[in-house]
């Protein structure tokens, strides 16, 4: 497979396919796939196909560093106080409804961002999703030309075949903007911790079906192809002895809505209490002996953007790897591992982008996944209809002349 992708490779770099100079882009998110997972686990295809195109050294995740804030990130281009998914589980205290994963299927109004996608439909590219988080809801009034609903079990070497089959319907029918998503990363890195051997068997199976998406892009679809792989973020240990009970906290129920996003604790104020019941609390929590947590400060948050919405909690309460908060039974807490921690490298997902679009050999600085979003959409030559928080200027250097 290694020497077949090489090949490959050369031959890509020496004439575009088919009779149309329109770009084609294929988006991969390996959930959870840290940026040092390359060499740490061997992904031999994912960095030959660095090699023929650009790799970042990281790439940034929006905060909070959780899967679904950073999937509507990445296909948005704005904050999370902006796309309306602040968390994979959060409370909205002028709707006084919870969010889960997935809520956006029943009620779309949940997202409130135009993702690329439905970009591009409303200007005549048709687009197509293999289960990227929240791609089946029907956002704007409007889902993509082709979708799957999420489910788990279905195989990873099936997505593959489905995005082959898409990229070679015939021109009229076929999407020129492909979404995909494997979860398997993500999924080991939780149960075993980012250094285990069950997450380089997983990085190395996803690695295997890379390279074979890569290999029949090139020889079975007629038309200028690029591969553009990212992650949502990266991943650290936890260990259950630093594990936080979150009912030895004490936290009023009447008074306020307590989600556990695991690594923070996000405390709601419900709509009688008053504003000297949560400073009251936060004192409270504030002067805790040797708590192994902390309240983040209203600046600290601005300036990760996280204000200025009903679904920001009254109180963040954080924590440090390998830290994290519990409300299971202590005798399922386990050692593993888990995101959503701030300011650390261990957070930072992977960028890695090649095809007829992209030059060739180049390595970039760390950015934020807002970013990529803008980039895509000059790659695929549609306009921008919605105000965004990323600049098409970042990433603008590493694009051919279109």
């Amino acid at each position: 497979m290694r020497t077949l992708l090489a090949v490959c490779l050369v031959l890509f770099s020496s004439f575009t396919f088919g009779k149309s100079n329109e770009q084609t882009v294929v988006l991969i998110s390996i959930d959870g796939f840290r940026h040092d997972y390359i060499e740490k686990h061997d992904a031999k295809n994912i960095a030959e196909l660095a090699k023929s195109g650009v790799r970042s050294k990281g790439l940034i995740p929006v905060y909070p560093s959780k899967t679904f804030p950073n999937h509507l990130s990445i296909i948005t281009g704005r904050y999370p106080t902006n796309h309306g998914l602040v968390d994979n589980n959060f409370y909205d205290t002028e709707r006084q409804q919870k969010y889960s994963m997935g809520d956006g299927l029943e009620d779309s109004s949940w997202i409130t961002a135009l993702p690329l996608w439905n970009l591009a439909e409303f200007q005549g590219v048709k687009a197509a999703t293999f289960f990227w988080p929240e791609s089946d809801a029907r956002i704007n009034g409007r889902t993509p030309s082709y979708f799957y609903h999420y489910s788990t079990p279905v195989p990873n070497s099936q997505r593959v075949d489905q995005i082959i089959e898409w990229l070679k319907l015939p021109e009229k029918a076929r999407p020129r903007l492909v979404t995909g998503y494997f979860s398997v990363v993500d999924t080991m890195g939780h149960r075993f911790g980012p250094d285990a051997k069950q997450v380089k068997g997983a990085v190395q199976h996803v690695d295997k079906l890379i390279g074979e998406l890569w290999q029949r892009m090139q020889t079975e679809v007629d038309a200028p192809v690029n591969l553009v792989l990212v992650s949502d973020h990266g991943m650290a240990p936890i260990k259950a002895n630093k594990m936080i009970d979150v009912n030895e906290l004490n936290i009023d129920e009447e008074l306020f809505n307590v989600v556990n996003a695991q690594t923070r604790l996000l405390i709601y104020a419900n709509e009688e209490t008053s504003d000297k019941q949560v400073d009251s609390l936060r004192q409270r929590l504030n002067q805790m002996a040797d708590a192994p947590f902390y309240t983040e400060s209203e600046a600290a948050l601005a300036q990760r953007h996280f204000v200025n919405s009903p679904r920001v909690p009254a109180i963040v309460l954080a924590t440090d790897a390998p830290t994290s908060f519990a409300t299971r039974p202590r005798d399922q807490w386990s050692d593993g591992g888990t995101h959503g921690y701030y300011g650390t490298r261990d957070m930072d997902g992977f960028f890695v982008a090649a095809g007829t679009g992209f030059h060739r050999g180049q390595q970039i600085e760390r950015f934020e996944n807002i970013h990529i979003y803008p980039m895509l959409a000059e790659l695929l030559n549609l306009d921008l209809l919605t105000e965004i928080d990323g600049r098409a200027d970042v990433l603008r250097p590493i694009l051919k002349a279109n």
